[in-house]
C-alpha cells in the first residue's frame, strides 16, 4: 500500500516540529523560526541529501528510495515503529493483502483460550482495534461488550465516547494517546479501509484532543506497559498489559494480568466472582 503523497509529508512535517536544533548540536541562526522544530535545510542537511529534493518529497512530488528513507529516519531519530509507518506509507514495504469485510469473529480456539484465562481480562482486538472476543473477566472490567452493537466495539471509540470506560482510567490522556498512535499505525498498513476512515472522522468531529493527536502522526505497534484505573466496584488497581500480534495477522491479544498475591490480583478475583454472580 502506498499513501497518498501528502500523507508522508504531513508525517515528516510533524515529526521535525518536535525536534529542535540544540537536540543536534546546531547553532542558533538570527532569524527567528516561524515554526517550531527544524527547519527543511537542517533535515536534508543531516540526511545528507539536498533541499530541493527534500523540499519536493515533502510536497509529495518525488517518491523516495530505500536508502533516502532510511537516511531521514536515522536523521529524524525514528524509533522502530515510526521507520516501519514511514516505509508503510512509502510502499516500501513487502505487498500486504487488501482489506476486505471487517473480520467479527474469531477462530473457536482463540475464543477458547480467552475463556480459559479467568479471572485475566483479555480482549481480541481487530486491524483497526474493533473488539471482536473477549472473556467475562474482560467484561467485570470495562463493559458489557454484548450489549453493545457490533459497530460500536471499537477500543478507541470506547475509550474517548465510552463515558464509564473513560473515567475509569486514571491515566486517560496517556492511554488514548498510545491508542491513537496504534490507530495511526493501522491507518498505514489498512489499505483502502471506508470504516477506518469514518472512524477517524467522526472521531475528529467530535473530539478536540483525538484530532489533535491524530495530527501529531505519532505511531506505535504491539506493546507492554501498564494500566491504571479506578473500577467502580473494586477501586484503585493496576495491571500489567502486553499485546500480541496473532499469527494469521487478524489483529492481536490484549491481556491484563496482576502479580500473584497483590491487592490488583485479589481485586481481579473479586471482580471476576462479581460477575459471575451478575
Amino acid at each position: 500500500m502506498t499513501a497518498e503523497p501528502g500523507e508522508i509529508g504531513a508525517f515528516l512535517r510533524a515529526r521535525r516540529g518536535q525536534l529542535a536544533p540544540h537536540d543536534y548540536g546546531l547553532p542558533e541562526t538570527d532569524s527567528p523560526r516561524k515554526v517550531p522544530g527544524l527547519r527543511r535545510e537542517e533535515v536534508a542537511r543531516l540526511a545528507a541529501i539536498s533541499v530541493d529534493y527534500y523540499t519536493r518529497l515533502e510536497q509529495g512530488r518525488v517518491r523516495a528510495s530505500a536508502s533516502v528513507l532510511a537516511a531521514l529516519a536515522r536523521a529524524l531519530r525514528f524509533d522502530e515503529d515510526q521507520q516501519h509507518y514511514l516505509h508503510e506509507l512509502a510502499g516500501r514495504t513487502e505487498a500486504r493483502p487488501r482489506r476486505r469485510e471487517p473480520v467479527r469473529r474469531v477462530r473457536p480456539a482463540v475464543q477458547r483460550l480467552l475463556d480459559q484465562l479467568t479471572p485475566t481480562p483479555a480482549l481480541v482486538l481487530g486491524n483497526r482495534l474493533d473488539v471482536l472476543a473477549w472473556n467475562s473477566a474482560a467484561t467485570g472490567l470495562f463493559t458489557d461488550f454484548s450489549a453493545l452493537p457490533p459497530t460500536r466495539r471499537n477500543y478507541v471509540r470506547l475509550l474517548f465516547t465510552h463515558p464509564a470506560i473513560r473515567s475509569m482510567h486514571r491515566e486517560w490522556e496517556h492511554d488514548a494517546r498510545d491508542a491513537v498512535a496504534a490507530l495511526r499505525m493501522a491507518a498505514a498498513t489498512q489499505g483502502d479501509d471506508p470504516e477506518l476512515d469514518r472512524l477517524v472522522r467522526e472521531l475528529s468531529l467530535q473530539d478536540e484532543d483525538f484530532r489533535s493527536w491524530w495530527a501529531e502522526h505519532r505511531v506505535i505497534g504491539s506493546h507492554y506497559g501498564s494500566k491504571h484505573y479506578r473500577h467502580p466496584v473494586v477501586g484503585d488497581l493496576t495491571l500489567d498489559c502486553d499485546t500480541w500480534n496473532s499469527p494469521d495477522g487478524s489483529g492481536r491479544l490484549m491481556v491484563l494480568t496482576a502479580e500473584p498475591g497483590s491487592p490488583a490480583h485479589d481485586a481481579l478475583r473479586i471482580l471476576t466472582s462479581w460477575t459471575a454472580d451478575r
